[in-house]
């Protein structure tokens, strides 16, 4: 093996030989036993001394050591304990977004033992699976709809507002989302436009009233007709005198209309919309803070890219020549990968703390809305049903006003009529006769 570059290089003794072969005393395998268990990377074959020891030779660089080679490139690890090069994972992926690897595929620098079981840079399929499970949309997570495990609702036994705007919707004006928060809101802030126009629906019932009130009275005071007499006098002079009666509760119905049912309903959460903007800024801003915090999880993430491309860069560099620089640099490119794997998962952390914090106060205010409407609707139901009983009243307290004109409706009768009015008026019983020639 005159003139073939050959590097024997030791998993964990540090030792390196530059021209140096495998050391007295090992015992090398049996011929053909590797070949037919192990499969060698691509450029590197395996041949036979003339003393049966295998040897390895990569065909490509001419480079030839007895050990064999592993199927990813390595460098010679310090003595002691070695941190493995890959950066942090989180939820089973490394913070670039890359699913985590065994270190043959993510080119782990460090050789390692077939004694030894730990497997660096690997995750546990459970924490694969868990990203794997998860979507953000608008900078909220939510699980992914393609393995999403059933979920109990916070109300099961009814619709509640807490259980079903969470995710945003396309605005029907535009191209933009609309939270679903806002829908919330808007249909909050329509029922209180809502309850305004049916207190003005109200007020202008109390209007037509007031003025059908002195239309009455005014018709009760007109003269015509007045000098009608008998039975039927006393009858036409109770129609005008129930029309000022009726007059009378017409206004008392406008009044308590206008107390019991227009001021309750325009007064009823007078400071409801500058609540609800209250509500919609406390929300929006931690809306904002969340996408704050995602933003901040999405840099940590490109900046851990980075740091990985340049531990790689300097792995591989290190490959090519065994200088003490480089292994400097590489340290210093392994610290610098953890630190930005370190800074992904605070980023994750108050990203979490934050999506959390908006989760809580959704709920809670989402709930509180859910209260208002149910208060404004049961009090305007209150409010109509006093409507009706007044509107009852009145009729009762009109039926009262015109009962007297049936009952002496009911006494007209044009014979004791005449029969009084002679009596009156008579002038004599005796009829004249003709005359006699």
């Amino acid at each position: 093996m005159s003139g073939a570059r050959c590097r024997t290089l030791y998993p964990f003794s540090g030792e390196r030989h530059g021209q140096g072969l495998r050391k007295p005393g090992m015992v090398p395998p049996p011929p053909g036993e590797e070949s037919q268990t192990v499969i060698l990377p691509p450029g590197w074959q395996s041949y036979l001394s003339p003393q049966g020891r295998r040897y390895y030779v990569n065909t490509t660089t001419n480079e030839t050591t007895w050990e064999r080679p592993s199927s990813s490139p390595g460098i010679p690890a310090s003595p002691g304990s070695h941190r493995s090069s890959l950066p942090p994972t989180v939820n089973g992926y490394h913070a670039s977004g890359t699913p985590a690897h065994p270190p043959e595929t993510a080119h782990m620098s460090v050789r390692k033992s077939t004694g030894d079981s730990q497997n660096l840079g690997s995750s546990s399929p459970s924490k694969k699976q868990s990203k794997e499970n998860t979507i953000t949309i608008n900078c909220v997570t939510f699980p992914h709809p393609d393995t999403m495990p059933e979920q109990q609702l916070l109300k099961p036994t009814e619709w509640s507002y807490c259980d079903y705007f969470w995710a945003d919707k396309k605005d029907p004006q535009g191209n933009g989302t609309v939270a679903g928060f806002e829908l919330l809101l808007q249909k909050q802030l329509k029922g209180k436009q809502m309850q305004k126009e049916m207190s003005e629906f109200i007020r202008e019932r109390i209007k037509i009233e007031e003025d059908y009130a002195k239309n009455l009275a005014k018709l009760s005071q007109n003269s015509l007709a007045s000098q009608e007499e008998g039975s039927l006098g006393e009858a036409w002079a109770q129609v005008k005198k129930s029309l000022a009666d009726e007059a009378e509760v017409h206004l008392k119905f406008s009044a308590k209309l206008h107390s019991e049912v227009e001021k309750p309903l325009m007064n009823f959460r007078e400071n409801f919309k500058k609540d609800m903007k209250k509500c919609d800024h406390h929300i929006a801003d931690l809306r904002k803070q969340l996408a704050s915090r995602y933003a901040s999880v999405e840099k940590a993430r490109k900046a851990l890219t980075e740091r990985q491309r340049d531990l790689e860069m300097k792995t591989q560099q290190l490959e090519i020549k065994l200088s003490n620089k480089t292994e400097e640099d590489i340290k210093k490119a392994r610290r610098k990968s953890t630190q930005a794997g370190d800074d992904l998962m605070r980023c994750v952390d108050l990203y979490n703390q934050a999506q959390s914090k908006w989760f809580e106060e959704m709920v809670t205010t989402t709930l509180e809305l859910e209260r208002l409407e149910v208060e404004r609707v049961e009090m305007i139901r209150q409010h109509l049903c006093q409507y009706t009983q007044l509107r009852h009243e009145t009729d009762m307290f009109n039926q009262s006003t015109v009962e007297p004109v049936d009952q002496l409706l009911r006494k007209v009768d044009p014979a004791k009529d005449r029969e009084l009015w002679v009596r009156e008026h008579k002038t004599g019983n005796i009829r004249p006769v003709d005359m006699e020639i």
